[in-house]
């Protein structure tokens, strides 16, 4: 009797500790994402202030990301599922481009990898990386855009790369920028 309380004690101990909404499934911090999301409005409201961007418009999604659009499109906006075709040059709010899918401006800012392919951008709106869409911030971004617009996309850390630290070129929790084009959808 007395090894059945021992039993029920550990298993009511590890139901306790297993519901701690602070630890990950291993015991790690969970993201926060809303703490995060809290600092990236300011510092994104702040770098607004100061950032010369000629635009028709500014979007400020509900979500925190930013959509300026610098030359409205003619075509639809893209939904859930639809394939998207962009190009792009991702950068920090210091200007440091990390990404880009045009070979001129890899090689521009030194970020040019002879074994990649630098070709449009492709990928499924509302779909995670991992199957076939892209950060969360492009989808976020190109739902308000139609087919044809060029805009900036300012996306904060949460629907980025978050505190990833394995992203090159990328610190973590770092606000992203991107100038796209956006060339096409299926």
């Amino acid at each position: 009797m007395r090894s059945f309380h021992h039993i029920c004690i550990f298993l009511l101990a590890l139901v306790v500790f297993s519901c701690d909404d602070r630890l990950g499934g291993f015991g790690g911090p969970v993201y926060d994402r809303e703490g995060n999301l809290a600092i990236d409005r300011e510092i994104i409201a702040d770098y607004l202030e100061t950032a010369p961007y000629d635009s028709l418009y500014r979007i400020h999604d509900p979500s925190g990301v930013v959509i300026i659009v610098e030359e409205e499109g003619e075509g639809s906006r893209p939904t859930s599922g639809n394939v998207v075709y962009t190009d792009y040059t991702g950068y920090l709010l210091d200007g440091t481009v990390f990404d880009s899918n045009q070979e001129d401006v890899a090689r521009e800012n030194d970020i040019y990898d002879e074994d990649r392919n630098y070709d449009i951008f492709s990928f499924f709106l509302d779909l995670p990386a991992s199957q076939g869409g892209a950060i969360e911030g492009f989808s976020l971004g190109f739902k308000r855009l139609r087919s044809g617009a060029k805009a900036t996309i300012i996306i904060p850390s949460p629907y980025g790369y978050q505190d990833n630290e394995n992203v090159l070129r990328v610190p973590a929790n770092s606000v992203l920028v991107f100038d796209v084009e956006f060339l096409g959808m299926d």
